[in-house]
């Protein structure tokens, strides 16, 4: 099983004095010689944290795969054909919400969805839907063509009671299950930290996870290369 790491939150620190410290750019250095498989990037409409700058800067030093998430807005689409990420996560966006709240409602949103995956696809770039566990999304992910989801698996991680989580992981295995069958590739992600993620890796078929706030919230008090090891070696023992 992968890792990706999400810088985000790196530059969320930045943004909170509007300087230069600390670097994105270079927090994606460390992730990768710590052994990460990916770095994750969201560029929102707003810039709240992540800026175009961050991207083009991004895209000349990961040598691994760069996993750009984004809406589907025309701006932020143009932005992805100039700069050429590995992989485009198709992600909701509200402007007010803190992090992004739920998967994105392919049903809802089908021709503008296919418009944007032929798009990005036709420029070479791999196109992923962050989707909620759920068997119509899915099903609705692979006739937008798409090769791969990812899961969001926040309803697993805010569970309160032994029981929801059990139902949110039964969820979760019986869409992974569902999509492999469909020949979709599973990567999963939203909320998973040091302890939740330990039933998640147990899953079969998800190739991927992304994490980000938990890692870099880790790095403050071990350093962003002890927190990357540290869940490598928990999604990999």
């Amino acid at each position: 099983m992968r890792l990706g790491v999400n810088i985000d939150h790196v530059a969320t620190l930045r943004q909170a004095r509007g300087e230069d410290a600390p670097d994105p750019i270079i927090a994606a250095r460390i992730c990768s010689l710590a052994g990460c498989d990916s770095i994750v990037c969201h560029l929102r409409e707003d810039r709240r944290h992540i800026n175009d700058d961050d991207v083009k800067n991004l895209r000349k030093i990961v040598k691994t795969k760069l996993n750009l998430e984004m809406s589907c807005a025309k701006e932020i689409v143009n932005a992805a054909l100039r700069i050429k990420p590995d992989q485009a996560t198709l992600v909701p966006e509200r402007r007010k919400e803190i992090t992004t709240e739920g998967g994105l409602d392919v049903i809802a949103n089908r021709k503008i969805i296919i418009r944007v995956v032929k798009a990005l696809s036709s420029a070479g770039i791999s196109v992923s839907l962050f989707i909620d566990p759920e068997e119509s999304q899915i099903e609705a992910a692979k006739q937008a063509g798409v090769e791969c989801i990812e899961l969001h698996t926040g309803r697993y991680a805010n569970a309160r009671t032994e029981a929801e989580t059990g139902i949110e992981l039964q969820s979760l295995r019986r869409s992974a299950k569902f999509a492999r069958g469909l020949c979709l590739k599973v990567f999963a992600g939203h909320g998973l930290n040091y302890e939740n993620v330990k039933q998640i890796v147990e899953i079969g078929g998800i190739e991927e996870l992304n994490i980000g706030h938990s890692i870099i919230a880790r790095a403050v008090f071990t350093g962003l290369e002890n927190a990357v090891k540290e869940m490598i070696e928990l999604i990999k023992r």
